[in-house]
């Protein structure tokens, strides 16, 4: 398993059959392993069924939903524990363009992080509503400002990571559970001096389902960055001692 392609999913019984077909169609290298948080409308019953019949479908499934960032630690986990070399972690609603997945994965042989990004030269959005699309820059922005990085898109949750990557980051530490988690682990990988690169993609509006950002999300968003701030802001203290 060369290549591992993490989903991470709930109430995705309207994307996840295509989008797995999709994926594992494109190479034979790419495996997809879902995790699953118990979807009611049956997205885990799908995907293994989808795995009975092609191998590189893999699930894996858990009691009830836990959020996006214990999702992410538990896709990584497996990932490391099967030798994995270039992890990817991908939406399952489409707005991610599978056809991109190798560039992402070619783009990993130089660099320990690449991300999808939105806002790098030649990247766009489709079909987001205004105040979305404020959100999601005002969000940038203060990431930017929080942890002192100019990388343009701190929350696209396409990305590849280098396994050396991944076994670097102190994992049991990381604490955001939500969207924010996006934002905590690459300003870790930067922390511990991952050379980390962007590569512009089109950003479109989920298919079908409904989207899984909410005001509490949003708002441990924001603590997640004030947090990160004052970490930067007290570490900084402390080397001009």
């Amino acid at each position: 398993m060369k290549t591992l392609i993490i989903i991470p999913t709930y109430n995705e019984r309207e994307n996840i059959e295509a989008l797995a077909a999709q994926i594992t169609g494109l190479n034979a290298e790419f495996h997809v392993l879902i995790v699953d948080d118990n979807s009611p409308d049956g997205t885990g019953s799908i995907v293994q069924s989808l795995g009975a019949k092609n191998g590189r479908i893999h699930l894996l499934s858990r009691p009830a939903k836990q959020g996006l960032g214990s999702a992410y630690l538990a896709g990584f986990a497996y990932a490391i524990e099967h030798h994995v070399e270039h992890i990817v972690t991908m939406d399952a609603d489409f707005s991610h363009d599978p056809s991109l997945l190798e560039l992402l994965v070619k783009r990993s042989l130089y660099c320990d992080v690449v991300i999808g990004s939105r806002y790098t030269a030649g990247g766009k959005i489709e079909n987001w509503p205004w105040l979305r699309r404020q959100l999601s820059l005002t969000a940038n922005r203060l990431a930017r400002r929080a942890v002192g990085h100019d990388l343009g898109d701190w929350t696209s949750g396409y990305r590849c990571y280098r396994r050396h990557a991944i076994e670097k980051l102190p994992l049991d530490s990381l604490r955001s559970n939500g969207y924010s988690f996006l934002v905590e682990v690459l300003a870790a990988c930067l922390q511990l001096g991952c050379r980390v690169t962007e590569v512009p993609i089109t950003f479109c509006d989920r298919r079908s389902g409904r989207s899984k950002l909410s005001r509490v999300e949003i708002f441990k968003g924001m603590l997640t960055l004030w947090r990160l701030g004052l970490q930067r802001f007290l570490s900084s203290g402390i080397d001009q001692r």
